[in-house]
């Protein structure tokens, strides 16, 4: 599905290159659970966002399923992902004065996917136990269930990979544990998860594979 080949990410601070992605090669399969873990500024969040069509490699190269994504336009890009990826940010990246459901449909709105959007809407919000809010605005909300409200968008297109970025970090543990277990459901039923955190714990309960990422490379992997 994704094969990476000396992939190198570099930022400039204005007197030093930082290489927050430093020379990794790595291949996952559909339908893995991937883990990425590693301290505070290994690079991890940075692998995802690369992965995710969000950033530009340095140099290197990435294919996803054969398809050289150097290749393809900014709005190529945006198409790719709508259609193939699924995001879980940190940062929400919900619409404020929208509703819930309002926010959970708009990957559905970009796909101009119109037949049976309400039932899925509905369907993924009740699996996140956030139905009762789905009239809400996303401004009124905590930040959990934000959080939540975030990962059912990045799910309502069914997409094949889902990317999650400390998915659990805004929420308690109640709350923390419905995300997983819908991780988890998702990955059963077929869908490739990759996600990043730095709860060693929680890696090794759900995933099937570790990355572990020290100063933008990979320092070892680890089968479950």
């Amino acid at each position: 599905m994704i094969t990476c080949d000396k992939m190198m990410k570099e930022f400039s601070n204005g007197v030093d290159s930082i290489k927050a992605v430093n020379n990794i090669s790595l291949t996952i399969e559909e339908g893995e659970f991937v883990t990425i873990v590693g301290p505070s500024g290994s690079g991890k969040s940075t692998l995802l966002y690369t992965l995710g069509l969000l950033d530009n490699l340095t140099s290197g190269s990435y294919h996803f399923d054969g398809q050289n994504t150097a290749e393809l336009t900014d709005r190529k890009k945006a198409k790719f992902r709508n259609k193939n990826i699924g995001f879980v940010l940190q940062n929400f990246g919900l619409i404020p004065d929208y509703s819930v459901f309002e926010n959970v449909q708009l990957p559905l709105e970009y796909a101009k996917r119109k037949k049976g959007g309400e039932e899925v809407v509905n369907a993924i919000l009740s699996d996140l136990e956030i139905a009762d809010k789905k009239e809400v605005l996303a401004s009124k909300l905590s930040g959990g269930e934000q959080q939540r409200v975030a990962i059912a968008r990045s799910l309502v297109n069914q997409p094949r990979i889902i990317l999650a970025d400390e998915p659990t970090g805004a929420l308690d543990s109640k709350a923390g544990l419905i995300v997983m277990e819908l991780l988890r459901k998702y990955h059963q039923r077929g869908h490739t998860v990759l996600l990043v955190t730095h709860d060693i714990g929680l890696a090794k309960q759900y995933s099937s594979r570790m990355i572990y990422l020290l100063d933008g490379k990979v320092e070892k992997e680890e089968k479950r």
